[in-house]
């Protein structure tokens, strides 16, 4: 033919017509695939952030319970060390007991002028 002496197609220029807009096809599709999408993708990202920022509260909480059982656990502990206290105070009111007892005697002793 007589177009072809040139070495280009009469086709050439539709094709990268159609190559344009191709790309302007899958341009506008992601867009619009991206705007549809995007607002859902976003409310899952801030539920996302909030499930996190509660977990890490909840996370203290616990902490702050463990802590407290850990407490709880040396309560026997402190029970045992108060009813040795008690034990040695009423040893010591005892021995107070028997020393005045002791010093009343030995007053009586004194009075009736066995002791010099």
């Amino acid at each position: 033919g007589v177009g072809s002496s040139d070495g280009s197609s009469p086709d050439e220029g539709v094709v990268e017509d159609a190559s344009l807009i191709d790309e302007k096809a899958v341009e506008q599709l992601a867009e619009g695939l991206i705007s549809h999408y995007l607002p859902d993708l976003q409310r899952s990202k801030s539920a996302l952030k909030e499930l996190t920022q509660n977990q890490e509260v909840l996370l203290e909480t616990i902490e702050q319970e463990i802590s407290k059982f850990k407490e709880c656990n040396s309560i026997p502990e402190i029970n045992a060390l108060f009813s040795e206290a008690k034990h040695y105070h009423n040893k010591l009111v005892n021995i107070r007991n028997e020393m005045m007892m002791l010093h009343e005697k030995s007053s009586k002793l004194k009075v009736s002028g066995i002791f010099f």
